[in-house]
């Protein structure tokens, strides 16, 4: 039986970039009627961004989520700004930036961890400016998991047409790379992006995992530790295929629609695949949490922040993940 609207918690991102003029063109989209929806953030921010896209919204203004009541509608706005009114300038890092930012997030977090939203969305963050404003992070998934008490792995998925990736590394030197190449750490986001795209919706995930070296043979990790960890997949129950060489990969599991989604073993292995295919449609998902969070897979573009320039397209294909992930989960729960 389907579970009742669920809560999602829209955040504006960044308010020097695009983020607010998405979100703006985002709460007039039709899809966001059928959650309940709460954004979280200072209004004047929101109000640039309805000025930048020309849109308007019916929101109810509250103080805090104890003053919202889903019988009067469903798209509320919690104001964080207590009377500030900050002028936030358009394409530049800065520390109020940074500080808006995480206190939004932080606020939606807190909601999360008390069961009284079931999924964030939110505006494309720039790290920079939330290093500024306190963030002992590099990026803001190293934050969420911390504020949820996450223990187990976690990791980035990058998602373009429902395609999904995922990676054993990311931001480290190539020359590292190698040595975290192992069977333990292969399984790991094996195993995650396939729970993650069962929720999704898709019942048997088929997951391709790349090889590390030149056509799957010039190196001694594909024997060694890639194998190995493809076959305890597949014990698992785990539809896993591979090693498949790098060059080719993105054409047999992602244009060939062979496979459902793809491992790789470090960052540019992956993303120069996914963003040669679909730069402009991209979303991100922060995996392993216990709330579903997404944001499209672009920056805060300071180049035509303010222009209204902007393509919904992966805010929107972001939200629409987020409400499918959290659907899907309550559905497990009830």
């Amino acid at each position: 039986m389907p579970v009742k609207k669920i809560n999602i918690a829209i955040l504006l991102g960044d308010p020097s970039g695009i983020g607010p003029e998405l979100v703006s063109k985002l709460l007039s989209e039709e899809i966001t009627d059928q959650a309940n929806i709460i954004v979280i953030g200072e209004k004047n921010i929101l109000e640039q961004g309805n000025k930048i896209s020309g849109k308007s919204q019916d929101l109810i203004f509250v103080k805090n989520f104890d003053e919202i009541s889903f019988q009067n509608g469903n798209k509320f706005f919690i104001d964080i700004s207590k009377g500030k009114n900050h002028n936030y300038k358009i394409a530049e890092c800065s520390m109020e930036s940074g500080k808006s930012v995480l206190e939004a997030l932080n606020l939606a977090l807190d909601l999360a961890k008390e069961n009284k939203i079931h999924a964030i969305n939110f505006g494309p963050f720039n790290k920079t400016s939330m290093i500024m404003g306190g963030n002992k992070y590099s990026d803001e998934l190293h934050l969420m998991a911390e504020k949820l008490d996450v223990k187990s792995y976690f990791c980035e998925f990058n998602v373009v047409d429902n395609f999904w990736t995922a990676r054993v590394t990311s931001h480290i030197p190539i020359s590292e790379v190698p040595s975290h190449i192992k069977k333990e750490k292969i399984i790991k986001p094996i195993k995650l992006i396939y729970e993650a795209m069962k929720l999704n919706g898709v019942k048997n995930p088929r997951v391709a995992v790349q090889a590390l070296n030149p056509h799957a043979e010039f190196g001694t990790e594909e024997r060694d530790e890639i194998i190995p960890a493809i076959e305890d997949a597949k014990k698992l129950g785990i539809n896993a295929d591979g090693p498949l060489p790098c060059d080719t990969s993105f054409i047999t599991a992602f244009k060939n629609k062979n496979h459902d989604c793809i491992v790789g073993m470090y960052h540019d292995a992956l993303q120069s695949g996914l963003k040669a295919f679909g730069f402009d449609r991209g979303v991100t998902v922060q995996g392993g949490l216990p709330v579903p969070i997404t944001t499209p897979a672009h920056g805060t573009a300071f180049d035509i922040a303010g222009k209204n320039k902007a393509n919904l397209e992966p805010t929107l294909n972001s939200f629409k993940i987020a409400l499918t992930m959290a659907e899907n989960r309550l559905n497990e729960q009830n």
